[in-house]
């Protein structure tokens, strides 16, 4: 992420209380979350500039994936994982607590390696192995489904460490079935520049293919959303182009990822900027919606912050999460009060609607009305992704995999079929 060790982004901060050390054991298993939690997934820091507590937020807003970054390589050189340079993977408790707690209020954590500055383990280690199995240390310690590489300045103008670390995405793509894999990288008015595009090419020529390229079109001369939407659609152009597929195959494999409020050169994104590069994302069906980052999603006092760009607050006037909720509405669920933009009654297909009445009393069974041929909803029931309840005479199917979220109800994961 551009901005993540930026000079203006690195004002730090104490750690909450839902990030000290838990224990010296890696987290238990990831929880069951499916790729659209992984693709809406907002960076947060979990170690520098002032973390808010991830469970606040989950209550708050629904969310329920967080990004998790760096990991770079040690700032005294090498080729193992650390966090932020400073921290070693290998003895860390302090993250390790906090995917823990996140995993127990039913969420999950993408890890995210590189970023802007720093040192990086594709500069470091010498081959694309070498620097895989560095990564794999980190999916191993914290058990993860997801990882991204953000791949920018200074490394991604290394030819030899772009090298490496695309042939490590490759073989970490094929070593940990089902890995969630996303790539970062900068983001211009056409799209991407020079160093994107060899990125792009480089994947092209070891024949990987991610979930997600996502550009950030922020830090780069943008204005508000429409020099947004018109960034990402000239990154498909160069997705096509690149890659020889259409346009609906490059949506299908192009994601954005932007920065709430003010930006390192003065830009401004607020939530109807969010609001309008949603609205693009979802009509386009991009696989990815997220920004940089939580840490931000906070009002400074004074609300502009004196027209600086700071790491701890967005820097526009805004209530505590509001840009997490674009990213709870791309995921498919609608935030718990309506979301910053309100909502629609009936219905939870997600996307920039979404309802929150309908379907939410009843108690812990069913409700009346029951459709025939059908389980009442049980809140004691574990469902997967594909079966079908009834609740309040609807019958309900699940989207993916789901326990004591309530039909109709703010965590968005059941499909109304409509009346019995």
């Amino acid at each position: 992420m551009v901005a993540a060790l930026a000079s203006a982004v690195l004002a730090g901060g104490g750690l909450l209380a839902s990030f000290a050390p838990e224990s010296s054991a890696a987290p238990s298993a990831a929880a069951a979350v499916g790729n659209n939690w992984y693709a809406a997934a907002p960076y947060l820091m979990p170690r520098d500039n002032n973390p808010p507590d991830a469970t606040e937020i989950m209550n708050a807003t629904g969310l329920k994936a967080f990004q998790l970054a760096f990991i770079l390589a040690p700032n005294g050189g090498g080729c193992s994982p650390t966090w932020d340079g400073t921290a070693a993977v290998s003895s860390d408790t302090q993250v390790a607590g906090a995917i823990r707690s996140i995993r127990a209020a039913g969420g999950d954590v993408s890890v995210s390696i590189g970023g802007y500055g720093g040192t990086k383990l594709g500069q470091t280690c010498g081959s694309p192995e070498a620097t895989a199995a560095a990564y794999q240390q980190v999916i191993d310690k914290y058990s993860l489904k997801a990882i991204d590489f953000d791949l920018e300045e200074p490394e991604y103008e290394n030819a030899a460490a772009i090298h490496n670390e695309i042939g490590a995405a490759k073989i970490l793509q094929g070593d940990n079935p089902g890995l969630y894999v996303s790539v970062t990288t900068a983001a211009t008015a056409d799209g991407t520049g020079w160093f994107g595009k060899q990125m792009l090419n480089e994947a092209k020529s070891q024949g990987f293919t991610p979930n997600n390229f996502s550009i950030m079109p922020f830090d780069g001369g943008f204005n508000g959303a429409s020099a947004q939407t018109s960034a990402l659609e000239n990154f498909n152009s160069i997705l096509r182009s690149t890659f020889g597929w259409d346009a609906a195959t490059a949506y299908a494999h192009e994601g954005v990822s932007m920065m709430n409020g003010r930006s390192d050169t003065g830009e401004y994104f607020r939530q109807a900027d969010f609001q309008t590069v949603l609205d693009y994302a979802t009509s386009h069906k991009l696989a990815r919606y997220t920004f940089w980052s939580l840490n931000r999603d906070r009002q400074c006092s004074p609300p502009d912050n004196n027209g600086q760009t700071s790491g701890t607050c967005s820097s526009v006037t805004q209530a505590s999460w509001d840009f997490a909720k674009y990213s709870v509405k791309f995921a498919g669920a609608t935030p718990p009060d309506g979301g910053t933009t309100g909502g629609t009654t009936g219905g939870t297909t997600g996307g920039t609607t979404g309802g929150t009445t309908g379907g939410t009393t009843g108690g812990t069974t069913g409700g009346g009305g029951q459709c025939s041929g059908l389980s009442p909803w049980n809140s004691q029931t574990a469902y997967v992704g594909g079966q079908s309840v009834s609740y309040n005479g609807h019958k309900w199917t699940a989207k993916w995999w789901t326990q004591a979220d309530t039909p109709g109800g703010a965590a968005g994961v059941w499909t109304d079929n409509g009346a019995c």
